[in-house]
């Protein structure tokens, strides 16, 4: 049985970091509340400027769009994970590294083969994991939740738009958390480019017929490449409130356990405490005899 000094010392490390998870668990609803909040905006948005797209993309006459809807063979692949920058976030990040090591033994594993598959982290964890791996990176783009803005979204997007119009990837997908609520993360796959063209119901072949103002063309030349940057921007924002809520949890699950634990070690204190007196006064009753 442990003495007393360990039992108490053990207590004291874990009230210690009890304080710390309760103290992060605060900080990751705080987090969570703003990032809730931009992600809700934001999700209305982002959908219609995705229909839309889909619908522009579909009209083979207008260039802008259709060079960013070309559908080729599946050759070089570009897969956009987005992780977290910091861990203590439970299965959060180890979720996408299954998720898309999945994707490419499913998916790409001939290219994966000739090197053809091309990972952008987005998130230092995606970063560290794939580094120490080895595999083929663009490491250019990690650093976008210090803070989450448009701008730096724009700039990995951008990337991959040109390197789509320019033949160095045929394919791009973004895996990523989207956030459900605070306890729930729903990992999502989504095709990037080629823009997936709108698609038609059965017994539903209206189109939508819009007015353009000023012109179609130039609503075509601003609205594509716009669209495609809030479709990355929309998944950053997800994983931020993801990543919050999923830590949050994390950090509730991490406290309850340090109550249990002190439970368990205040009891195993006593218990060696109580053994220890019971040992003095035998001892002493011991000696009593002895003497008489």
């Amino acid at each position: 049985m442990a003495n007393l000094k360990e039992v108490k010392n053990r207590i004291q490390s874990v009230n210690s970091t009890q304080q710390i998870t309760k103290a992060m668990k605060m900080v990751a609803a705080a987090k969570l509340r703003r990032a809730q909040d931009n992600i809700t905006r934001m999700r209305p948005y982002a959908a219609k400027l995705a229909s839309l797209l889909q619908n522009l993309s579909a009209d083979g006459e207008q260039e802008e769009s259709s060079k960013y809807a070309v559908q080729r063979p599946a050759e070089k692949i570009l897969l956009m994970v987005v992780t977290s920058d910091k861990g203590l976030c439970g299965a959060f990040n180890s979720n996408i590294f299954k998720a898309t090591l999945r994707q490419i033994k499913e998916k790409y594993q001939a290219q994966f083969d000739v090197g053809n598959v091309t990972i952008m982290p987005i998130g230092k964890k995606g970063l560290d994991y794939f580094r120490r791996r080895e595999y083929k990176m663009i490491d250019d783009f990690w650093n976008m939740f210090s803070p989450v803005s448009f701008e730096k979204a724009s700039e990995a997007a951008q990337f991959a738009m040109d390197g789509f119009v320019e033949g160095r990837f045929d394919h791009v997908e973004i895996i990523y958390n989207e956030f459900k609520n605070v306890a729930t993360q729903v990992l999502q796959t989504e095709q990037f480019l080629p823009v997936k063209p709108a698609e038609v119901e059965a017994g539903n072949k209206f189109e939508v017929d819009y007015i353009f103002m000023p012109s179609r063309e130039d609503i075509v030349v601003d609205l594509i490449p716009k669209s495609l940057k809030i479709q990355v921007y929309k998944a950053v924002l997800d994983s931020n409130a993801a990543e919050h809520g999923a830590r949050m949890t994390a950090m509730d699950q991490a406290t309850e356990n340090a109550g249990e634990l002190l439970k368990e070690l205040r009891l195993t204190y006593n218990r060696t405490r109580q053994a220890a007196i019971t040992k003095e006064i035998l001892e002493i009753v011991a000696g009593a005899e002895a003497l008489g």
